[in-house]
């Protein structure tokens, strides 16, 4: 099986959470195939089902003046940032291939990331008890994954470049304590483009899933894989531009 990847470019988290569950219900009717999205969030929170109010550092009202959207979502986890100069990986896959293990789904996942850190010389490392990546002690990457008729979404977010300070309005993931780092923060000039991050990662993902290999697709057509399973197409429903 091919792994379809595909960058969706400047997406609003709205849109983008559209797009994941009709391509999961897509996936589900057997219409489409497996899917890595990456797409490119304006600054925003997500919370998930074992978010905390007190895992904010401000009032809503505060977020609200800052710009910064507050999502309620299904997957797993509490409360992580998303936007400029994080690499934002959506993986909507069918999980009944992999016997429904949703805890190796994740493992899958960090595994992947921290053979990508590898790569560029990171020491990355996974926490017992703690859904992530770290190195040297601080959390480089988050990861949260919903399951709807056993094909997933939601996925991971590793830090490339973004405003580190950007996380200080939060405790990520609800730990207190923690520092954020970030590829930029560790390795500095020598640190990957967010278009190289994506590659590596697309590579790694799919080496450590099993697929044959992975391609990238256009948005176009993770549009139309959307609209095919049996639904009004995916752009009517969306409202994404084309």
């Amino acid at each position: 099986m091919t792994l379809n990847v595909c960058h969706l470019g400047a997406t609003t988290y709205r849109d983008g959470l559209l797009l994941q569950e009709a391509l999961v219900q897509a996936r589900a009717s057997g219409a489409t195939g497996d899917w890595l999205l990456y797409p490119d969030h304006p600054p925003v929170l997500t919370v998930g089902r074992s978010g905390s109010e007190a895992s904010l550092k401000v009032d809503r009202a505060t977020l609200e003046r800052m710009g910064i959207e507050v999502f309620d979502v299904a997957r797993g986890g509490d409360f992580t940032w998303h936007g400029p100069g994080q690499l934002v990986g959506y993986a909507i896959c069918d999980l009944t291939a992999r016997d429904r293990d949703l805890h190796r789904f994740l493992r899958d996942l960090e595994a992947a990331i921290v053979a990508a850190l590898a790569g560029w010389g990171l020491a990355g490392a996974t926490v017992p008890g703690r859904t992530g990546v770290w190195v040297c002690g601080d959390k480089i990457a988050s990861l949260g994954v919903a399951v709807r008729r056993w094909v997933s979404y939601h996925g991971f977010a590793l830090n490339v470049a973004p405003d580190l300070k950007a996380f200080d309005v939060i405790h990520p993931c609800g730990l207190r304590g923690i520092q954020m780092t970030s590829l930029a923060d560790r390795l500095g000039p020598q640190a990957p483009a967010l278009s190289d991050a994506r590659t590596v990662m697309a590579s790694q993902l799919a080496r450590q899933l099993g697929y044959d290999g992975w391609r990238w697709a256009s948005a176009d057509e993770a549009r139309r894989a959307a609209g095919g399973a049996g639904r009004a197409p995916y752009e009517s429903i969306a409202g994404l531009a084309r």
